[in-house]
């Protein structure tokens, strides 16, 4: 245990630029890889908000799975999978002007993403997967070659394992992006149809749900402009949205956002609880089997 809790220590200090201490490491990501490496199955979705901190989590977890337990990892990100910036526009003349800007369910190449997992699960290799530059909102030519099996696979995304919305607060103005551009529900309606088909479809192709869970949508905005900052401070690109516009990006994430954070830790199998500073604080494991 001792390797595994200095090696992650090393691994917080080149993704966060500060050391986390042995017994935070011990108490709060220690038993992620515990759950992990127990599970009798090897896929896995991981969700939680913008800007909660799955990359940078997911990032030091694969590593030390890689390094101390000789583990294969694949990860795919769900954002990889948005519609290219023109198959939206022709989608929100179909359908919704809304859907036209990236993010809730409808607005990916989700047909695509399934038939990848089903080659993946069927070692159909190689296979071809899409990447998505933020920064650019569109899908790069560039593509990702996954080209044999691994040990494990993550799935990660925002809004990776959502359930299905209930009318009631489907149908709830919850901000000003709802009351002024879909006041017929139409938007609304559209993506829960695709959570309750299509999505639902890929979701059912994981066995094991991890969530990390913000205290509440109220940081959302904070840590999304610190992770454009962040983006944007990486790349050529100058293609950067202001404070004001990614107040209005989040709106599009806000009705999922806060349907998750009171419905999914009923589903979910790993809770990651995270505080404002975007710390773990406690974890909650439902299967609660351990190798340590």
């Amino acid at each position: 245990m001792k390797k595994t809790i200095d090696f992650i220590q090393n691994e917080t200090l080149n993704t966060y630029k500060k050391k986390y201490s042995k017994i935070y490491i011990k108490t709060n990501i220690l038993p992620i890889i515990d759950f992990i490496l127990s599970s009798k199955k090897n896929s896995f979705l991981i969700s939680g908000s913008q800007g909660v901190g799955k990359t940078s989590l997911i990032k030091i977890i694969s590593r030390t799975l890689n390094t101390i337990y000789k583990k294969k990892i694949l990860v795919i990100s769900l954002d990889d999978y948005y519609l290219s910036k023109n198959s939206r526009i022709r989608l929100a003349k179909k359908e919704h002007e809304l859907l036209a800007t990236r993010g809730v369910p409808g607005t990916h190449r989700i047909k695509k993403l399934i038939s990848d997992i089903k080659k993946y699960n069927s070692s159909t290799f190689p296979i071809e997967t899409p990447l998505f530059d933020k920064l650019a909102d569109d899908t790069l030519k560039k593509k990702k070659i996954i080209r044999d099996k691994s040990d494990i696979l993550f799935l990660e995304g925002w809004c990776c394992g959502c359930n299905p919305i209930n009318n009631n607060y489907l149908h709830k103005n919850i901000n000003s992006l709802e009351r002024k551009f879909d006041k017929n529900f139409k938007w609304r309606n559209y993506f829960n149809t695709m959570l309750k088909n299509e999505y639902n479809d890929l979701f059912n192709l994981f066995e094991n749900k991890i969530f990390l869970k913000a205290p509440s949508f109220n940081y959302v905005l904070e840590w999304r402009y610190k992770q454009e900052l962040n983006n944007f401070s990486r790349s050529k690109n100058s293609n950067k949205m202001n404070l004001n516009e990614i107040k209005t990006f989040i709106q599009y994430y806000e009705k999922i956002t806060r349907w998750m954070l009171k419905e999914y830790i009923n589903t979910a199998d790993l809770i990651v609880n995270i505080d404002k500073n975007q710390r773990i604080v406690s974890i909650k494991n439902f299967k609660r089997k351990s190798i340590f």
